[in-house]
């Protein structure tokens, strides 16, 4: 939905272009996956490099209109503001989880996946701090309200009407994070499929190699049907951004307690967790009730393995009879 308000800022068509354009990178992205982890990985190798460039070139060339004045006032909404802002940009830094769920596709996980992690910390936190720095020195207090910053940058720095260069750069950022999230979950759904946490049918493709074409499917199906109610009751980006940040907090503090448990108590690791879990729990009172969203869904997943667990239970003591 935000590549589709970049791509309606380009040309026109308002809520139909965002609508037409979310279904199409929808359907590229599961079509894509449907191909393999190998055609999709490639895929997402092309889509950083070409976003990378173009987020520097938004910040190189705005940055010579820069005005130190725009940083004044400083926190003009004063700093208890900073709280509801965090949990809204959760949304913007979350996803590290989603790449856990392809390790089984790695070679050597144990070493790619922390060395992976450790180098894009540093670089998407240096590209966000860039253009995050570039907006606000360079737009202003127009930039907390434009729908577009990267287009409204490379005006301003590259001159004429670059909004087309602007919505491709969106374009390209959507389909890099669908495309990990849908390896990801599809991958995800098939192991939960083979461990009975959802239905047996999904575990199709759960071995490494293998495509969850099913899982893939169901994951398609579900996230046309979001777009669907989102485009009749007309919801606007905040609520859908706040519910998506509760599901990730949720799953951080899960995985921050269970650190707490796992790792030795004493070491660096440990009061590493300790702090991730304080900071964790910060957002989750500052995600408010969207909070109800991710606890809707683990009560739901709950009641399913207790009756799936009981059905198997009831079906072993048949067999026993039954011999």
């Amino acid at each position: 939905m935000f590549a589709g308000a970049y791509v309606a800022a380009a040309v026109g068509g308002g809520e139909q272009t965002v609508l037409l354009t979310s279904a199409a990178l929808l359907i590229v992205v599961t079509a894509a996956n449907a191909f393999g982890v190998t055609i999709s990985g490639r895929m997402q190798l092309v889509l950083s490099t070409l976003l990378v460039a173009l987020l520097l070139t938004a910040v190189a060339a705005s940055a010579p209109h820069a005005h130190a004045g725009n940083l004044h006032p400083f926190a003009p909404h004063g700093w208890f503001a900073v709280i509801p802002a965090a949990a809204l940009l959760v949304w913007s830094f979350a996803g590290w989880e989603a790449i856990t769920h392809l390790a089984g596709e790695f070679k050597h996980p144990s070493r790619d996946l922390p060395l992976a992690s450790s180098i894009a910390v540093v670089v998407v936190g240096a590209l966000y701090l860039a253009v995050a720095l570039a907006s606000t020195l360079v737009l202003g207090p127009s930039a907390g309200n434009s729908a577009a910053p990267l287009a409204e940058l490379l005006v301003v720095g590259i001159g004429g009407n670059v909004r087309v260069l602007a919505a491709a750069a969106a374009i390209l950022l959507t389909l890099g994070t669908m495309n990990a999230y849908f390896a990801g979950a599809a991958k995800l759904g098939a192991a939960l499929g083979r461990d009975g946490a959802l239905p047996a049918w999904l575990a199709a493709g759960s071995l490494a190699g293998d495509v969850p074409r099913r899982s893939l499917s169901v994951i398609g199906l579900l996230a046309a049907l979001s777009m669907v109610v989102v485009a009749v009751a007309g919801v606007g980006p905040k609520p859908l951004v706040l519910m998506t940040t509760g599901s990730f907090v949720t799953v951080y503090a899960l995985g921050c307690a269970a650190a707490l448990r796992l790792l030795p108590r004493g070491t660096a690791a440990h009061r590493c967790a300790q702090c991730a879990l304080v900071c964790v729990v910060a957002l989750c009172v500052a995600t408010g009730w969207f909070l109800l969203w991710p606890l809707a869904m683990s009560g739901c997943a709950l009641l399913y393995l207790h009756v799936n667990s009981r059905r198997r239970a009831r079906a072993a003591a048949l067999r026993c009879d039954v011999s």
